[in-house]
């Protein structure tokens, strides 16, 4: 036990600047026996504090932990069982009871006592022994604070039978001094019991002297005992004192106590107060709504600005009323429940108030907007009055209706909107769809109206005009709409099939009308002039630039007024956009709830697609009918919708403008690719007259016109990349079919068909410096050279015919191996046969052959490229050539004979000038 004892105080105690004094082996009673020590302790510093300590050995078996600690002054009883007869088994009562049993009696009683005197010496209050021997506790001195072991390994029981039976290690000086003590005895390792009777003998000598010594200071011990009891009664009587005093200081602590708690009911009291008081100070500050406000709500006028914004304030606080983050157990109070039923009165009065009001001014908007509209086209229906000259004067500035004061009006709502959106989605929603029923059914008719106009405006025709005629009376019609409007005002979610109706009849009207000018007959762009083509731009640009505001605008105030995110990340398509009537986000969203960012913008764009669901088909169809008028229109529609798609997703990529144009400008692009597809067609099919000379060939000339407008039209476009890609296919199916039709022609010969027309490309392409066609340029020369060379020797074999044969007959006797001196020798090509040959050939005769040749020339060429004196130069130098060959020839193979041809160079020269001058 003793080194288990050291064992714990060094592991465990120690380092904690704790003491250990008792030590009990024990076990739970009545459960399976695992043992553990409960070990009395103290704390080495002040205060001291005084604890019983369950110590357990660790699982692995190799070291103590300590599991549990108990403060001694919370122990309430000790029960040692049985008074009288010995019993190992003890009860400790903390705040609850635990049964032990010790491994002994002794064990138990050392470890009751060492508590019985810690609680003497240390605490107030007194633990209850019960069952414990009271002669054991009478047998027991006192402790005092002298008598309290310093050292770790002592215990604080102060019997002597303890000290005795421990097992004390020596110190370092003890150890020291036997050291010594056994180097001067020379056998005291060798013969131990000799050394320990020396030992003996000088313990008992030197015990003699104690007792002489003690004998001799008797008086002085007489003395020393004296004070020694008078000390103890000194001691006596301040103990005394202190026990009074200490008696007296526990009364006043206990007065002390009962103050103590008064004042802390006192502040308890307070604070609960305080805190009351915050609360109130928080519902009625935060949950009490204005009169103001109430009466706003309930009676503002919506339709003054001052109305406006006191319901707008009003809504506004009833909002944070309703909205306050209450407390916990606030809900359970009746007068909050009370205050919270009376705010959602109120707003679904006002939320009622509002959407029907709002409801009213779409349909007064919508009523105005509509008369507008038919005030114009009754003015232009009516009878008597020319329609073009009426469409000249009242329909000259092709304009869409402004929108602004509309919008105005309605954004001095925009606050309440959000409000409404924030409150009571489904009345949102409601105004929502009823905002854009009615916007779809007059933007779809303002926006017809103004195609209808463009197209006549395109067309220069007054036989469209006549729609005008079948719209219904004004008074009547604007009527009907009216009272419909009035009628499904009343539900937000109402019927509006007069609208409906209505819209349909219109609307096949106008499809009607429409098709009748796309069915008129394909116009020749030969018919057409420059300023034919600069109109029909100038009137498609116009229409691009009153669409792109008027959509830009709406969007705008679409995204103000319902408070919309107003640009997307994810742009959608025409497809995605379903008919919003069939509730796609109410079931997307419930009635109250508002839309998260990503669906707010994707609500942007399909109530954009609602409300102007007709721009795309009609600018299809104003495509289709520039398209029919002349298929070169798309050049300018390419180049001006290419030029607004890019300005729209400059200012937002996914807009629904973006998106339609980007849509319309496929169509265009589609309609280019025809164009061109159509243009080489048309080479293709190309058919020339057998009667008559070639020519330029028409798709040659349609090249350098449609080359001549692109340049013009393309200059610093976009979509650059795109007209030289259809150069590249013009140019090489005029290549192909110039070809084609040459070697097809019977009447002009296939080296005049080929040498004009290349000329005539190669000419263009000079002038129009066409970047992506510098190749095709320089092939046209050259093949313009080649055919004009190839012409001018297949044609100047004619006027010497029978002197070129002889020259031929001769070089043929020197490519045979014939040397040339020897060829007058030969019988065929003697002299004598020369001179017959020139003969025949005399400078009048020349003169003739070339004036034929000149004729000849003439009518193989047309007179639009004017090439006839390019290619009679070109003769008069290869008809000098062949002229120096022959005399060539006569120097070398005819040498000494005196030959030469009847007529000169001079004559020559002579001749071709007077022939062209004379033609």
């Amino acid at each position: 036990m003793t080194a288990i004892k050291h064992a714990l105080q060094r592991d465990i105690f120690t380092p904690n600047d704790e003491r250990l004094l008792s030590i009990v082996n024990v076990c739970k009673a009545g459960k399976k026996k695992k043992n553990c020590f409960l070990c009395a302790t103290v704390t080495t510093e002040r205060p001291v504090q005084v604890k019983v300590v369950k110590v357990k050995k660790s699982d692995k078996g190799d070291f103590y932990k300590r599991q549990i600690a108990w403060a001694l002054r919370d122990l309430a009883v000790v029960d040692a069982k049985d008074a009288i007869k010995e019993n190992p088994e003890f009860d400790l009562h903390f705040e609850k009871i635990y049964k032990w049993v010790a491994s002994s009696t002794a064990e138990k009683n050392a470890f009751i006592s060492c508590i019985w005197k810690l609680n003497q010496r240390y605490l107030r209050k007194k633990i209850d022994f019960v069952n414990v021997s009271s002669q054991l506790l009478e047998e027991l001195p006192k402790v005092t604070e002298e008598s309290v072991p310093s050292g770790e390994n002592q215990s604080v029981t102060g019997g002597d039978e303890e000290v005795v039976d421990e097992y004390q290690e020596l110190n370092a000086r003890e150890e020291q001094d036997i050291e010594i003590m056994m180097e001067g005895c020379e056998y005291a390792i060798s013969n131990a019991e000799a050394f320990a009777e020396k030992l003996s003998r000088e313990l008992q000598v030197l015990d003699g002297a104690n007792i002489q010594s003690i004998m001799a200071s008797e008086k002085q011990v007489n003395i020393l005992m004296k004070l020694l009891d008078e000390a103890l009664k000194e001691v006596d009587q301040i103990e005394l004192k202190l026990s009074s005093y200490e008696e007296m200081l526990q009364s006043v602590k206990e007065q002390m106590d009962q103050i103590s708690e008064s004042n802390h009911l006192i502040h308890l009291s307070n604070t609960n107060n305080v805190k009351l008081l915050s609360e109130i100070e928080f519902l009625v500050n935060h949950m009490d709504l204005a009169k103001g406000h109430i009466k706003a709500l309930q009676e503002g006028d919506l339709a003054s600005s001052r109305g406006i914004e006191a319901c707008t304030n009003a809504a506004d606080a009833l909002l944070q009323c309703m909205n306050v983050a209450l407390r916990p157990g606030h809900d359970m109070l009746l007068a909050v429940k009370q205050q919270q039923q009376r705010f959602s009165d109120l707003r679904e009065l006002f939320a009622r108030r509002l959407a029907s009001h709002l409801n009213n001014v779409f349909v007064q908007q919508f009523t105005q907007a509509l008369l507008q509209l038919y005030n114009r086209s009754y003015f232009l229906s009516v009878p008597g009055h020319d329609q073009s000259s009426t469409l000249a004067q009242h329909s000259i500035e092709l304009t869409l209706p402004n929108h602004h004061p509309f919008h105005r009006d309605l954004l001095r709502y925009a606050k309440l909107m959000e409000w409404l959106k924030s409150t009571d989605y489904g009345k949102y929603e409601g105004l929502t769809k009823n905002y854009m029923d009615y916007l779809s059914r007059l933007y779809e008719r303002e926006i017809k109206d103004f195609f209808e106009v463009a197209k006549i405006k395109m067309t220069g025709t007054t036989k469209e005009s006549k729609k005008f005629a079948t719209l219904p009376r004004k008074e009547s019609a604007v009527k009907q709409e009216t009272e419909s409007l009035h009628g499904s005002s009343g539900k937000l979610t109402g019927s509006t099939s007069s609208l409906n109706k209505l819209s349909v009849q219109s609307s096949g009207n106008r499809r009607s009308q429409s098709s009748s000018l796309l069915d008129m007959g394909n116009m020749s762009a030969s018919d057409l002039d420059v300023a034919d083509r600069t109109k029909f731009d100038k009137i498609f640009e116009q229409v691009l630039s009153e669409l792109e505001p008027l959509c830009l605008a709406e969007q705008d105030f679409i995204s103000k007024f319902f408070k919309l995110q107003q640009h997307q990340s994810i742009p959608g398509t025409m497809a995605e956009a379903e008919d919003l009537d069939g509730g796609t986000l109410s079931r997307q969203h419930n009635c109250g709830t508002p839309l998260p960012v990503s669906s707010e913008k994707d609500m942007i764009r399909q109530m954009m697609i609602k409300i102007f669901r007709c721009i795309e088909p009609e600018l299809n169809n104003l495509i289709a009918l520039g398209d029919k008028i002349d298929s070169f229109n798309s050049l300018y529609m390419l180049v001006k919708m290419s030029h607004h798609v890019w300005t729209a997703q400059n200012v937002d990529p996914a807009s629904f403008l973006s998106t339609t144009l980007g849509n319309v400008l496929v169509t265009v692009k589609r309609n280019f690719d025809k164009c061109i597809s159509n243009q080489i067609r048309q080479m293709e099919e190309v058919k020339i007259s057998k009667k008559s000379k070639v020519g330029i060939l028409p798709f040659v000339a349609e090249f350098e016109e449609f080359a001549g407008l692109a340049e013009s039209i393309f200059k610093n476009a976009e979509r650059r990349g795109d007209l030289d890609k259809a150069y590249t296919k013009l140019i090489r199916g005029v290549f192909v079919n110039v070809e084609k039709v040459a070697n097809e022609s019977q009447k002009t010969p296939r080296d005049v068909v080929m040498m004009e027309n290349f000329h005539h490309i190669f000419a263009t392409l000079s002038r129009l410096k066409i970047s992506c066609l510098e190749a095709e340029k320089k092939d046209a020369k050259q093949k313009y050279t080649d055919h004009l060379q190839s012409y001018v020797i297949y044609s100047l074999g004619q006027p010497l015919e029978k002197l070129n044969h002889f020259f031929e007959g001769v070089e043929a006797r020197v490519a045979q191996g014939i040397r040339e001196e020897e060829v007058s020798y030969q019988l065929a090509f003697n002299k004598q046969e020369l001179r017959k040959v020139i003969k025949e050939y005399p400078g009048k005769e020349v003169k003739k052959g070339l004036d034929n040749l000149y004729k000849k020339v003439d009518k193989h060429l047309c007179e639009e490229e004017n090439l006839l004196q390019v290619v009679w130069h070109s003769m008069q130098d290869e008809f000098i050539r062949q002229y120096k060959h022959f005399e060539g020839l006569i120097a070398r193979c005819y040498p000494g004979s005196g030959v030469t041809m009847e007529f000169t160079i001079q004559d020559i020269l002579d001749y071709c000038s007077s022939i062209a001058q004379s033609h």
